[in-house]
């Protein structure tokens, strides 16, 4: 499926490069994402780690063709410490 970057206005890059993200890493979270849920105004959250390790927070609308990716940045602190506890529930 074809991935589409939300461009940031003032620099023409890919909003996710701010976040220091590489859609490499985008693509690995949305390949197997570990939660995939409803977000805001039709978007959806998926979180995973990437291929190198690191947990993303990935967040996207998906299209009919495509998937749109607006953000994605580390997911640390309290938020990782509940994912990895919801995942560790699962298994």
């Amino acid at each position: 499926m074809k991935i589409r970057f939300y461009l940031d206005p003032k620099t023409n890059a890919s909003h996710i490069h701010r976040h220091k993200v590489t859609k490499q890493e985008v693509e690995d979270v949305l390949s197997h994402p570990g939660e995939d849920r409803i977000g805001h105004e039709g978007a959806r959250v998926a979180i995973g780690q990437t291929r190198s390790g690191r947990y993303l927070r990935v967040i996207y609308v998906p299209e009919p063709e495509s998937i749109f990716v607006i953000t994605a940045y580390n997911l640390s602190g309290k938020a990782l410490i509940a994912y990895r506890r919801r995942i560790k529930r699962r298994k």
